[in-house]
């Protein structure tokens, strides 16, 4: 028995609200719980934006998904699968917070932000002094993208441990489950965490 998060990139394009962090947060809980294995499929372009999710407290409850992945000591497995940004890409059980192990697929996009939104601010000097701006923004958008949103910079910066061909994937987490069968991981010695309220 295998616990999967995933993203749903045909709802709100997969970004993560308050109550989609509640719920995984917990189903997170519950798999550790009963020593139930994770597996993580990524395809998150950030947490949602807007005032009422801010009044609401999303960083809070994201950080409440935070604190479940890296309170767990199953064997986690995250796959990136298309996007993942910023903060929500670290709380979905990235490979800093502590993932076992992180794969992706060749066509995916480890960033902070969007190519666009990265390139107006990375290049927002050179853009303004260009003699045709629209024209440097594509182009800086273009460069960005090829240089540093693709999942081989991931891998050389070690955010991932593979770059896998999508028709393996059923075979690598297979194998990667076999692998961390016999994981046995502590936490520190104390009563109780102190998960975020």
């Amino acid at each position: 028995m295998v616990g999967i998060i995933a993203n749903q990139p045909q709802t709100l394009a997969g970004v993560l609200d308050i109550e989609a962090s509640e719920k995984a947060a917990r189903f997170v809980q519950m798999c550790d719980a009963f020593n139930i294995p994770l597996v993580t499929f990524l395809d998150v372009p950030g947490f949602l934006p807007g005032v009422d999710q801010e009044h609401g407290g999303i960083i809070r409850h994201g950080a409440k998904l935070l604190y479940a992945y890296c309170n767990a000591t199953v064997p986690r497995i995250s796959l990136i699968l298309r996007k993942a940004y910023g903060g929500a890409y670290i709380v979905m059980d990235s490979q800093s917070i502590g993932a076992d192990l992180t794969f992706a697929w060749p066509t995916n996009e480890i960033a902070v932000m969007g190519a666009e939104g990265a390139a107006n601010v990375i290049f927002r000097r050179q853009i303004a002094a260009a003699e045709d701006p629209e024209a440097m923004r594509q182009k800086m958008v273009k460069e960005y993208k090829s240089e540093l949103m693709h999942p081989y910079y991931a891998a050389e910066r070690g955010l991932v441990d593979d770059v896998i061909d999508p028709a393996e994937t059923r075979e690598v987490l297979i194998r990667s489950l076999a692998m961390l069968h016999a994981k046995h991981a502590d936490l520190p010695s104390r009563k109780h965490g102190n998960p975020p309220q």
